[in-house]
């Protein structure tokens, strides 16, 4: 046998490898085309890529090599589709995961999350919050930590959504509110040092639960496809909000950017936790609308699940429609400021908003109109956020983001 190499084979070589490396600073891109589901072809990466077809082949079978994505080993067409047929393109079920961890004031979350913003696994939620967050963030990841035991799937780092402005650089919890918890609780180290402790490989990070939950519903749900997204929820208690521009969200020079809940609505209204009187806050969550709906709010369930259901299931009651309709206009009046501001393309709604503006959409939609310059001038999408637990997959996608900037470097 000769020991010269055949120069067919050798070429294929050289020529793939040299397509790989024009690729290779398109290893993220892609990667995060297929992950928010804008890729869900091998045509369509190319595309959007601006590469050529072997390129992107290369690209997507270097992600397929990660163990990332799943390319199909055979092209086909949609139904009713012309031209040549694709490779479909989708994220691995098996791949890595993960972990996720929410804590808000009724409670914590462990779960673990996929690409594409998939949970795959979630642990039993707990319904008290210790006044030490140490303690808080031991047992939330102590349950992630089983899960990886039970599934065995691999971890590349973690995410921590928390109801409070998340200071930057430091991760420090600066208002939580909601929370027994000391004000600037150094929440992002605690969680470091928790996952750490876990044995849990890869990164972990800390950030606002609002925030998060626009991230993802701007990668994964209501918010796709947006430029400008505007998100307010209510959380278990009080009121957030988020900016995503650009695919990035907008925390401002330190973290502390759109700190919606402290618009005041109501002048002569309830005192809020920050001193002022009728914020957002305390006049739009789920107490205030317990409240006002005469409603004693119970320790049975959360006070966000209790004003769900009051408003999807009992609105021909007068008092709860009544207590609905403050809400909605005081909500309004917050949202119709925030749009002379921002001036976003996209405003989403999560928690008790969403079920309000489902309740009565165009008595929402009539407020921010009549009391916004942008309003009057074309009206300004308004939906509902779409996702389920959309700040454990935000905090999830906090997590992947360093494999989507670099999957190479984050996974080798």
């Amino acid at each position: 046998m000769s020991g010269k190499a055949d120069p067919r084979t050798a070429g294929e070589g050289t020529t793939s490898r040299t397509r790989l490396d024009r690729g290779r600073g398109a290893l993220g891109p892609a990667l995060e085309l297929v992950h928010t589901g804008r890729a869900p072809t091998r045509a369509v990466l190319t595309a959007e890529l601006g590469v050529t077809r072997a390129t992107a082949g290369a690209v997507a079978a270097e992600l397929e090599a990660l163990g990332l994505i799943r390319v199909d080993a055979r092209p086909g067409a949609a139904a009713g589709s012309q031209g040549r047929p694709s490779h479909r393109l989708a994220v691995a079920e098996d791949g890595p995961v993960v972990l996720a961890a929410q804590v808000h004031a009724d409670g914590f979350r462990a779960a673990l999350v996929g690409l594409g913003g998939r949970i795959v696994a979630t642990a039993p939620g707990c319904e008290t919050v210790d006044a030490d967050p140490a303690k808080v963030l031991v047992s939330v990841v102590e349950a992630g930590a089983e899960l990886l035991r039970t599934t065995g799937r691999r971890c590349v780092g973690a995410g921590l959504a928390v109801p409070s402005a998340v200071a930057e650089p430091d991760g420090l919890a600066l208002n939580p509110l909601h929370l027994a918890w000391p004000v600037g609780a150094p929440v992002r180290r605690l969680f470091e040092e928790c996952v750490r402790t876990a044995g849990i490989t890869g990164p972990a990070f800390a950030g606002n639960d609002v925030n998060l939950a626009a991230l993802a519903e701007h990668r994964h749900g209501a918010g796709r496809g947006a430029r400008d997204l505007l998100c307010v929820a209510t959380g278990h208690r009080g009121v957030g909000g988020a900016l995503v521009l650009d695919g990035r969200l907008h925390t401002g020079s330190s973290g502390l950017a759109l700190e919606v809940g402290h618009l005041t609505v109501n002048p002569e209204g309830r005192p809020c936790h920050c001193g002022s009187r009728g914020c957002l806050d305390v006049e739009a969550d789920p107490l205030a609308f317990l409240t006002a709906a005469g409603r004693d709010p119970g320790p049975e369930v959360s006070l966000l699940h209790q004003s769900n259901d009051l408003v999807r299931n009992h609105y021909d009651d007068p008092a709860i429609r009544t207590a609905a309709e403050a809400l909605i206009d005081r909500l309004g009046l917050g949202l119709a400021g925030l749009v002379n501001i921002l001036n976003p393309d996209r405003i989403i709604l999560g928690g008790l908003h969403r079920f309000l503006l489902e309740a009565d959409p165009e008595r929402l939609r009539a407020v921010v109109a009549e009391r916004s310059l942008w309003g009057q001038s074309g009206g300004v999408p308004i939906l509902a956020c779409t996702l389920d637990h959309n700040s454990l997959v935000g905090a999830a996608e906090l997590a992947w983001q360093p494999v989507l900037d670099d999957p190479l470097g984050a996974l080798t």
